[in-house]
């Protein structure tokens, strides 16, 4: 491509010169021939004006002189001119560069020159085409009593333009010489940025790009040096909801999180760091790109984690109920083994005793959370949870009442909730004083669920951060983004998602769902 792209420029230079030469040669021909012209009417001014031709046509027997011939001759010597004639006013002439052609008639148009007016032109004589001027010779009462006509062959101009060509053809070298050299810098510079490659391997490279850019289920940045965005596909666009104007934009001012941000400016490496933006779990992976060994910018790519996030969610909440159930399991078979042993030693009563008061409490406990939780699937998740927290070490309170008809679905009350009691049990696991607080309240018009922990509770430079998509204080790990995922799925139906300080002394989170806003 760089050779063809030489080749097309060395054509263009080379038809510039030329015909700047072209121009240059006519140019210099029209003015030589003009100031020939200029020349011969001076000449032929001064010679009309000069004493000695004045008084050798005033006299009474005027014509072919021994003055006037040899006066004539030194001027046209001395002007470098062709032929200096001197005529009557029937144009026989008094003076001729040939003395056979003196008086005969002078050969060519004197124009307006008897009536007293200068003229000039360009025929061809006795002598061959010349440039030639013909002025009167006017006497002290204005009466025109000769001719003077000076000429120059062309002959001689020619040879005068012949002396000025070696200049032009010098300039004209050296404007090809530069225009070679400056087309020889650009066809360099062209191969160093296409890395060499032809024309037709570049588009089939664009077309394929396009193509897979345009196919692949992926999101895909790429950005300068400069950390300008360069190539964007539909599905980063999608996902980022990217202005149309992307491509050119600094990376800074995309809105993007401040940590992938950073990663690109640092030329570090992230791989699947998971992020929430609006209501999207997003999985971003960044690495720097190297050309020749020296870096050219970063790659990006970003898939879409939403549905693997709710649905590894679920996965959890199911796991942890798993757990607690095979702790629950292995608890009551301790249970019934001491059953059987008291009614092996001989104290049946006090087998009784013990098994009915273990039944008791499990099923106060039951009965407490299902009379307050009408709904089925919430209610199993909190037996869960009260199993889970008294395994951990962890006092959990519930409180309030919700009913069977509320503005979130089971799936998206689940999530809501076990991810915030998670939360609070992460908050409270590294503690002494370990109690969490669940207080539910709703109907089919509104659900306020709130959450208190007697953990550290939340910074206050970090309070205002704590609700920006995908910031997380376990985000380096890979985890942390429950209260994301809190916040997606309650903004997904018009609620509120509010961090507080808890009167246990750790974080308070207030979930607010309206029915009329789902």
């Amino acid at each position: 491509m760089a050779r063809q792209i030489l080749g097309l420029q060395v054509v263009v230079v080379l038809t510039l010169v030329v015909t700047a030469v072209a121009l240059a040669a006519y140019d210099a021909r029209r003015d030589t021939r003009d100031g020939a012209r200029d020349q011969a009417l001076a000449v032929a001014r001064s010679m009309a004006d000069s004493p000695t031709v004045r008084g050798a046509v005033l006299t009474p027997d005027a014509g072919p002189t021994p003055v006037l011939q040899p006066y004539a001759e030194e001027v046209r010597r001395d002007t470098d001119t062709d032929f200096v004639v001197v005529m009557d006013l029937d144009r026989v002439r008094w003076t001729h560069p040939n003395p056979h052609e003196i008086g005969r008639r002078f050969v060519g148009d004197v124009g307006g020159a008897p009536q007293g007016r200068d003229f000039s032109q360009e025929f061809a004589g006795t002598l061959g085409p010349s440039v030639r001027a013909v002025v009167p010779v006017v006497a002290d009462d204005d009466r025109v009593v000769a001719l003077v006509a000076v000429g120059i062959t062309v002959d001689r101009i020619d040879q005068r333009l012949l002396e000025d060509l070696p200049g032009i053809l010098l300039a004209a070298l050296v404007t090809l010489g530069a225009g070679l050299v400056g087309a020889w810098l650009i066809s360099r510079r062209l191969r160093r940025q296409t890395h060499g490659m032809g024309e037709q391997e570049i588009t089939r490279m664009y077309e394929y790009y396009r193509a897979v850019l345009g196919a692949v289920r992926e999101g895909l940045l790429l950005v300068d040096h400069e950390r300008r965005v360069q190539l964007v596909n539909d599905e980063s666009r999608r996902l980022l909801a990217l202005p149309d104007d992307v491509v050119g934009r600094r990376l800074d001012e995309l809105d993007l999180p401040p940590d992938l941000v950073a990663a690109v400016h640092d030329e570090s490496t992230l791989e699947d760091q998971s992020y929430v933006l609006g209501q999207q779990v997003l999985v971003f992976s960044t690495a720097p790109a190297y050309w020749g060994g020296a870096g050219v910018g970063a790659v990006l790519t970003v898939r879409d984690r939403t549905e693997l996030q709710t649905v590894t969610g679920e996965l959890d909440l199911v796991r942890g109920l798993t757990e607690s159930l095979r702790a629950q399991n292995h608890e009551a078979a301790n249970r019934l083994h001491s059953v059987v042993s008291l009614v092996e030693m001989g104290r049946p009563e006090e087998a009784v005793d013990f098994a009915t008061e273990e039944l008791q409490v499990a099923q106060a406990l039951t009965d407490e959370v299902v009379t307050a939780v009408d709904e089925p699937v919430l209610a199993a998740l909190l037996l869960g949870k009260t199993a889970q927290a008294a395994e951990r070490g962890i006092e959990l309170d519930v409180e309030g009442e919700l009913a069977a008809d509320l503005p979130l679905d089971s799936r998206d009350l689940v999530t809501v909730v076990g991810n915030l009691l998670d939360n609070a049990f992460d908050a409270v696991a590294a503690g002494s004083d370990r109690r969490v607080a669940v207080r539910l309240s709703g109907d089919a018009r509104e659900l306020v669920v709130e959450v208190d922990d007697s953990g550290p509770g939340i910074a206050p430079e970090d309070a205002a951060r704590v609700l920006e998509r995908g910031w997380s204080t376990k985000a380096a790990d890979g985890r942390g983004l429950g209260l994301a995922i809190v916040a997606q799925t309650v903004a997904r139906h018009g609620g509120r998602l509010e961090v507080g300080t808890a009167p246990l002394g750790g974080a308070r989170f207030t979930v607010d769902v309206t029915g009329e806003a789902s």
